[in-house]
């Protein structure tokens, strides 16, 4: 085939001199921001293919192991009646860590739970004695005695899930800072905020959770998700 031959099956493609200028490894790195949904060409053992950049970073997570993925958030809350997080992966993560940013209830002096779901959140345990830590109780206890008054901020902190996959029963802690009904601000130290490792009584896989508290709704705040990839 003539050079000119082949100039013009090449302009028979569509494709541009600017996107072959992209392929030539001289070519200039550009600063064009990554998202969801791009793609990035890849040699497959020889042969070339476009693949997507969601599948590129499953397969580096496996590979790094022990990092932290983002996986969903709520969003800023605004009066909700709880907040439920579904997005557990076996295949992915071995735990997991839920993120609270200044989560503040709509009733003064009251709990803040967290109940666990073994079928994708289509039915949460609730149940007394489920649960036990510092007590026996009908869900984690994230928080104890929030207050809502004037400077009285709510929650913020980390609430971690440890292997609930496995199973067996299901560990959980929190780490809280919290200002009480009364005024008084706790660290995770202490028994308000609940800084003790506690158990879901439970044999199960559990694969979903929802957080609310124990009177009244979730005034606002945020909750954000995060799972520790597959080490």
């Amino acid at each position: 085939m003539s050079r000119q031959e082949k100039l013009a099956a090449l302009a028979s493609t569509g494709i541009t001199k600017a996107e072959l200028d992209n392929i030539d490894g001289g070519t200039a790195r550009g600063t064009t921001a990554i998202a969801d949904g791009d793609g990035v060409l890849i040699n497959d053992a020889g042969t070339m293919r476009m693949t997507s950049v969601e599948t590129m970073a499953t397969y580096i997570g496996t590979k790094v192991g022990g990092g932290m993925d983002f996986i969903a958030s709520s969003g800023a809350i605004s009066n909700a009646a709880n907040v439920s997080f579904t997005g557990f992966d076996a295949s992915k993560y071995d735990h997991y860590q839920f993120w609270f940013q200044y989560v503040i209830p709509e009733s003064d002096n009251t709990y803040l739970r967290g109940v666990v779901s073994s079928d994708g959140g289509s039915n949460y345990d609730g149940s007394n004695y489920h649960y036990d830590g510092v007590t026996d109780a009908n869900g984690f206890i994230v928080a104890r005695l929030v207050g809502n008054d004037t400077n009285e901020n709510g929650i913020a902190g980390t609430f971690y899930l440890y292997a609930p996959h496995n199973t067996g029963y299901t560990y959980a802690q929190p780490s809280m800072v919290l200002t009480e009904a009364n005024g008084d601000i706790f660290g995770p130290d202490y028994n308000r905020s609940h800084g003790n490792g506690q158990v879901h009584l439970v044999a199960a896989d559990v694969d979903a959770i929802r957080f609310q508290f124990s009177s009244g709704n979730i005034a606002s705040g945020e909750i954000t998700m995060f799972g520790i990839v597959n080490s």
